[in-house]
């Protein structure tokens, strides 16, 4: 039920909390878009597409008008045709009222608990507090709450690896331009640099074992375990059956629809 009419006008209520405001303003709580990146580069976008990527080098996640994120993207293992996720860099854009700009980045063995200034929210405007870090588990987990645009992010390492998964008012996904049209997190990974998810020739480790380890973690056989499938095989690293599961957490807890958390294909 909305709030009762504010004699005071909407500004006394809290601007830089996106859900309150939304709230006040439609009568209704805003809808939310998840997106993910995991492993060797799986992208499960907003459209609930689900791509495994090449794209090696930096790519942009997501470029609107409040954020920006780039994965950059290396060789899973020498020779292989397959990539990870070594750094992440999202860029929280100023916006007047709530925060000053932040700029968060993650690289392999340093995920911070704080931004690149050493501050652990969004500065000193008024709404300062409604961009937060926290550190769910040291060097392996950080989830950062963005109340003023409705958006929560999770950056975690498991193994070699680190993904991102966001949580984002649909408001926010969807605030860009035709310019900024190469973002993983909207159209997946270009046509050029997709892969297919069975696994070709001799990999590290055989597929029945890579089956056998995914499905302690992953017990339903969607693209989230073939993913954990591919990874293993791919790199002989069994620490990618934690990145699969990470992913599918987050997705328990970001998707809106749990009707849509698992994704056959």
């Amino acid at each position: 039920r909305p709030p009762a009419p504010n004699p005071h006008g909407f500004e006394s209520l809290d601007i830089c909390d996106y859900e309150r405001s939304f709230l006040y303003k439609h009568g209704r709580p805003p809808g939310f878009q998840h997106c993910a990146a995991f492993g060797d580069p799986h992208i499960r976008t907003f459209h609930d597409d689900f791509h495994t990527c090449r794209v090696e080098g930096s790519w942009p996640l997501l470029d609107n008008d409040y954020l920006f994120v780039q994965a950059t993207s290396s060789p899973v293992a020498k020779g292989s045709n397959a990539t990870v996720t070594s750094k992440l860099t999202i860029i929280f854009k100023s916006m007047k009222e709530c925060i000053d700009q932040k700029v968060y980045q993650a690289e392999l063995d340093n995920l911070p608990a704080a931004f690149q200034d050493g501050s652990v929210n969004g500065g000193a405007r008024p709404g300062g507090s409604s961009l937060v870090i926290w550190e769910r588990s040291p060097g392996r987990h950080v989830e950062i709450r963005a109340d003023y645009i409705g958006t929560t992010i999770a950056v975690r390492q498991a193994g070699r690896q680190l993904s991102f998964s966001i949580r984002a008012a649909e408001e926010v996904a969807w605030a860009f331009t035709e310019e900024q049209d190469l973002q993983l997190c909207v159209g997946g990974c270009p046509h050029s640099q997709r892969m297919s998810r069975s696994p070709r020739g001799r990999g590290r480790v055989p597929a029945e074992t890579a089956q056998a380890l995914c499905r302690e973690m992953l017990p339903v056989e969607d693209v989230y375990f073939q993913s954990c499938v591919f990874d293993v095989v791919t790199s002989g690293d069994t620490n990618f059956t934690m990145a699969a599961h990470g992913a599918l957490e987050d997705a328990r807890l970001f998707l809106p629809n749990a009707e849509k958390l698992h994704i056959f294909q």
